[in-house]
């Protein structure tokens, strides 16, 4: 992956084909013109619990329209921090009981909540051209 840094407040990754676009809001400074890191960073969260309950649904045949997730965010008033997160999986009305137990420990397999449960090592460094 690599990081390009752009005009005014924007930054944009490189990574396997893609260019995913960050930009700060107009308050911070940005012209708003994509999302703010931290926002794609919790997106990668609700996606990815969302990419593990669709499997989950597709390996049964279970049907996924009307399926969504609603991602809430709870912070800190004093450190402003997000100190939780909440994902409620919204099925319809006639969505077999027995899976909806299921549904959430799909959503609790998301590769991207893991690591954040095990945190890596972040190394920074500087290197000369």
């Amino acid at each position: 992956m690599e990081i390009f840094l752009g005009e005014n407040q924007r930054v944009e990754a490189h990574y396997k084909g893609f260019v995913i676009e960050s930009d700060q809001p107009s308050a911070a400074g940005g012209d708003n013109s994509a999302p703010a890191p931290f926002d794609l960073f919790l997106a990668s969260i609700g996606t990815c619990a969302g990419y593990y309950v669709k499997a989950y649904c597709l390996q049964r045949d279970l049907p996924t329209q009307g399926i969504r997730l609603v991602q809430k965010m709870h912070r800190n008033r004093e450190t402003r921090m997000v100190s939780a997160i909440e994902i409620s999986i919204i099925v319809p009305a006639d969505f077999p009981e027995r899976h909806r137990e299921q549904l959430i420990k799909a959503a609790n397999a998301c590769a991207v909540k893991k690591h954040i449960a095990n945190a890596p090592e972040f190394i920074v460094n500087t290197i000369s051209e």
